[in-house]
């Protein structure tokens, strides 16, 4: 998906390569856990450039439209002119700040050398504030291998650090590795097959979830996670699908029935 703050950036970078830009403003995201939808940013070029600076973006977003046009079909990127901010940052200041955003790796950072398909480590540039001489960004590292990220985290860290930011990394969860021979997914996938008739879809994400912290306590414990259609996790389009809620739940129950607890 397109990453509101990244394309912004890529914007911004790209129009400090040819103009005299100075950025005044950056506000993108919401939550460092949601890939960010909107992104709005103000800067100064001097008026002899106005004409070929609005030509250069209006270029730029067409390539980006047509970057994206497989998966963000209601993508928009509008420029307005506006009366001149009150301050804004100093240019070399401005471009280290578009240097580390844009050099912050974002996306899939390794592919899972063992699960065909498998993301195993990502990273998403989530919040970007820069207002009223401070600038400040939220990202979230995942992966389903602890060493993977650490090493994204190292990017992230390494990518502010070289401006001079200070950079403090918290709230971390462990991942949660694929057990193919686990006994409780044998048991939730041979009752599905016997209640549906068909084929459950057993898949792994690089995502922690709640069975990362569970299991980083209780080393022990055979976990398995299941559950209904989830669309737009951690957005405001957030939704479930009602149907698959009613299909689940008595699932769940005969799972609980016929599953041993020792």
């Amino acid at each position: 998906r397109g990453n509101a703050n990244k394309l912004m950036t890529r914007i911004l970078f790209g129009a400090s390569q040819k103009f005299e830009v100075y950025l005044d403003s950056f506000d993108g995201g919401s939550l460092r856990n949601a890939i960010p939808r909107e992104a709005t940013a103000t800067c100064i070029v001097g008026n002899d450039d106005k004409v070929a600076f609005e030509t250069y973006v209006k270029g730029f977003v067409a390539t980006l439209m047509h970057e994206y046009q497989s998966i963000e079909k209601e993508m928009t990127i509008t420029l307005d002119f506006k009366a001149n901010p009150t301050k804004v940052a100093e240019k070399s200041i401005g471009k280290q700040m578009l240097n580390a955003l844009y050099a912050v790796p974002n996306g899939v950072f390794r592919m899972s050398p063992d699960i065909a398909g498998l993301v195993e480590a990502s990273n998403s540039l989530a919040r970007v504030i820069i207002k009223d001489g401070k600038f400040s960004t939220q990202s979230l590292q995942r992966s389903s291998v602890e060493s993977t990220k650490d090493d994204i985290a190292n990017a992230v860290r390494a990518s502010f650090e070289a401006i001079g930011v200070t950079v403090e990394q918290s709230g971390d969860y462990p991942g949660w590795q694929p057990n193919s021979n686990s006994t409780i997914l044998k048991i939730v996938a041979d009752i599905y097959r016997t209640r549906f008739n068909e084929e459950p879809k057993i898949k792994a994400c690089h995502a922690g979830l709640e069975c990362g912290i569970l299991s980083e306590k209780f080393p022990e414990l055979d976990m398995v996670s299941f559950g209904p259609n989830i669309r737009a996790a951690h957005s405001p389009d957030e939704k479930v699908q009602i149907s698959s809620v009613q299909k689940y739940w008595p699932f769940l129950l005969e799972i609980l029935e016929k599953t041993p607890m020792n």
